[in-house]
């Protein structure tokens, strides 16, 4: 029984037609998958499903009981809101202590639940902390369905894998979720669903199961897209000689499918473009000897030894804070080290895409700012392109290249930047989070673009997929200042965080375990001084009453005094001793 239903909604904005009769329902314990390009429409459908923005045409419908909550784009905390009050609410401290699903949650997307972070004020939180903060909420929340507009935004590769793990651990929850992360897709995904041209196409399994799926739709329908089948037989290629897991998912035949890949070659040629790099870039890259990098005065990396050669394609992998952007702004020069010594080969041409968008001309077309830096790019093995067909594998089709610069949404600029970057035809690509605000698609050119690369590349990415698609080689920072070649690539890296969890928690055990056997300890000792505090208080009470009886004997009233001096002097430092075992 479905939990809600679309039946024949329709949305348009202004004459441009987003939805144009879907009908389409979600079950309990569902998981799907939105794909499509930007602007067609993926997060109107999912607020027109959460009920935050109303169609056209058609309804929607669900019974009172059924409780849904939405991720957005947007946050909608109240003003002054801490985050204890946003994601708890008015939970008592001693309900959700002990609820292991909330202590989860907590840890799994903040490390941990101090008052410290609590108590923090919603607003005082960066743009990724908010959206962690609110992703947080629906996963807390007693909810039958959920809506998850770009969940793995600002979540690193290690945090993507436990939001999938957890939802996967949720079998009741339904969950509905829009996002260009395609392992992301294919951990947690039954059911894809595709918005193109106002229809919502709906495909059995994950992301691998759906590009094999629309390629026998290709097939048996003759599209005549030579360069989307291009494209969709690249990725297909790409998960066939991939991991297993890749093509296990599908939930149909896919022989049919397979036959158009039985002959493509790997979706680069790696001994081609290695030779074309050596001749472009000589035998040196960049060279790391005992390099120790600091950004102000945290140690990031301590000595490190590295080689990056001509052609090499790496992946940077690693925690929060570890230093991976550090340590691209050092090999592109925007940062130093701090002590050893770089060596950047004389040939080198970097180009540095950073998460930080250049300032352009707003007046500027698309077109004209991609000019600017050159007419045609030079990809490799006489490959070329123009500044209209590069726009064009971006992105940016014939009407769009027009655009003024000032009109880009955030993830236009970001196309943008990168456009620039490849129009100057560097042999060195360092890439800071290249796919946030991508699409699927767009996603699926750049890598095809990437694939003719005739250089050195190097790239920092929570998206997993893109990682694995496009590197050849692994490095991850674990937070123990080293550098560590991964031979089997993310799942060792993601291993490593494992067992330096594990030894964490370990350590913590054991110091929990230390501090209990010497609060005990403590204890005994607290009780033994208060006893033989005890005592000589009684027997100086003693005292006091026997110099009453003994006023004639000197020699025992001299005695008495000086055991009660005694007494008093002891009962001081016992006392003493005794506050300082309480405090």
């Amino acid at each position: 029984m479905n939990l809600l239903n679309l039946e024949s909604v329709s949305k348009a904005f202004d004459i441009r037609p987003l939805l144009d009769g879907v009908s389409l329902g979600v079950a309990q314990g569902e998981r799907i998958g939105i794909v499509g390009r930007n602007g067609d429409g993926k997060s109107t459908l999912l607020k027109i499903m959460a009920g935050t923005l109303e169609s056209d045409e058609g309804r929607v419908s669900k019974s009172n009981s059924v409780h849904v909550g939405i991720l957005s784009q947007a946050d909608n905390a109240s003003a002054g809101a801490s985050v204890r009050e946003v994601v708890l609410g008015d939970i008592p401290v001693h309900e959700w202590a002990s609820n292991s699903r909330i202590r989860e949650v907590l840890n799994g997307l903040f490390g941990g639940h101090s008052d410290e972070l609590l108590d923090r004020a919603f607003h005082s939180l960066s743009g990724g902390e908010r959206r962690r903060v609110n992703l947080a909420k629906l996963l807390v929340d007693d909810l039958d369905l959920i809506l998850l507009d770009e969940p793995t935004n600002h979540l690193d590769v290690e945090g993507v894998a436990w939001l999938a793990s957890h939802l996967k651990s949720r079998i009741a929850l339904s969950v509905v979720v829009i996002t260009h992360d395609r392992w992301f897709l294919d951990e947690i995904s039954e059911k894809i669903w595709e918005v193109v041209d106002g229809k919502v196409l709906e495909y059995e399994g994950g992301y691998s199961a759906f590009v094999l799926s629309k390629a026998e739709r290709s097939r048996q329908a003759s599209v005549e897209d030579t360069k989307r089948n291009m494209l969709i037989r690249k990725e297909l290629a790409w998960l066939r000689r991939g991991a297993p897991a890749r093509t296990s998912k599908p939930k149909f035949r896919i022989d049919a499918a397979n036959t158009l890949i039985a002959n493509e070659p790997p979706p680069r040629n790696g001994a081609e473009l290695l030779n074309f790099a050596a001749n472009r870039l000589g035998n040196t890259v960049y060279e790391l000897h005992q390099a120790t990098i600091k950004a102000g005065d945290l140690l990031l990396l301590e000595q490190i030894y590295w080689n990056v050669g001509p052609g090499d394609r790496i992946g940077i992998v690693g925690v929060n804070g570890a230093g991976k952007t550090t340590l691209m702004k050092v090999l592109s020069g925007e940062g130093k080290i701090s002590s050893g010594k770089l060596v950047t080969g004389v040939t080198v041409k970097a180009a540095y895409l950073s998460q930080h968008l250049e300032e352009l001309d707003p007046t500027w077309r698309v077109l004209e700012a991609v000019e600017k830096v050159a007419n045609r790019v030079q990809l490799g093995n006489g490959k070329e392109l123009s500044a209209s067909q590069l726009c064009e594998r971006l992105g940016f089709n014939k009407d769009q290249q027009w655009t003024p610069v000032g009109d880009l949404s955030g993830g236009e600029r970001r196309r943008l930047q990168l456009t620039r970057l490849l129009m100057d035809s560097p042999n060195v690509l360092l890439l800071d989070e290249p796919t946030n605000d991508f699409d699927v698609e767009t996603l699926t050119a750049l890598e095809d673009l990437l694939d003719s690369f005739g250089g050195t590349l190097l790239v920092i990415s929570h998206d997993r997929y893109f990682l694995e698609r496009v590197c050849d080689t692994f490095v991850g920072l674990v937070g123990d200042n080293a550098l560590r070649d991964l031979p089997r690539g993310i799942d060792e890296y993601l291993s490593l965080r494992r067992e330096a969890e594990s030894a964490e928690e370990k350590s913590f055990g054991a110091k929990k375990e230390s501090s209990i056997l010497e609060q005990k300890a403590l204890k005994k000792e607290i009780a033994r001084i208060e006893k033989q505090m005890e005592r000589r208080q009684e027997r100086i009470a003693e005292i006091a009453r026997e110099l009453d009886s003994v006023t004639t004997d000197h020699e025992k009233l001299v005695a008495l005094h000086a055991e009660q001096e005694n007494l008093k002097r002891e009962h001081e430092e016992l006392e003493l001793n005794w506050l300082c075992g309480v405090q």
